[in-house]
């Protein structure tokens, strides 16, 4: 689906705020509410827009520790990928998992209590999941940027370099 600016705009607008009413919404964008209404559904209905959801401080809502987890396969076969992808997919600690170019196979982002919760998920569930050959884990300590607003793509949707 192209995108317009106004599109980008209204897609920046709502990953601010995707509590923003309607009107709100196109007061922002400079439409009139029907035709702002008409293009977020439109870019719902393009899965350009996938939900919206509440933003949870991590440390109030309990889980104040992230650890950076690096994990490679013994081996890359289909069975092996699929098992490990499957396993993680169940374990509601792990927040984000990616497939990595490099020296590791995946990324994972968990969020957990404390140091000893930490050390039981890896020991019971992560080293339970069969053909990793290594674990390694970095604790952040603080947090620099988090930021929920991508940045506008380049025009044209080339693959060029950020400057």
């Amino acid at each position: 689906m192209a995108m317009d600016a106004v599109d980008l705009q209204i897609i920046r607008e709502l990953q601010a705020d995707g509590r923003l009413s309607n009107q709100d919404l196109a007061d922002r964008v400079r439409l009139s509410p029907s035709p702002c209404l008409r293009r977020v559904r439109r870019l719902e209905e393009a899965g350009l827009i996938r939900g919206y959801t509440a933003m949870v401080d991590q440390v109030a809502f309990g889980l104040p520790v992230t650890v950076f987890v690096r994990i490679r396969l013994e081996r890359h076969t289909a069975e092996a990928v699929r098992l490990f992808e499957e396993h993680v997919a169940v374990i509601e600690h792990i927040q984000d998992c990616y497939l990595m170019a490099g020296s590791s196979d995946y990324l994972l982002r968990v969020v957990i209590e404390d140091l000893e919760a930490y050390e039981s998920l890896v020991r019971h569930r992560i080293h339970a999941i069969p053909g990793i050959a290594s674990i390694e884990s970095s604790f952040a300590f603080g947090s620099v940027k988090q930021s929920r607003t991508y940045p506008r793509p380049a025009p044209g949707g080339s693959r060029r370099s950020p400057r």
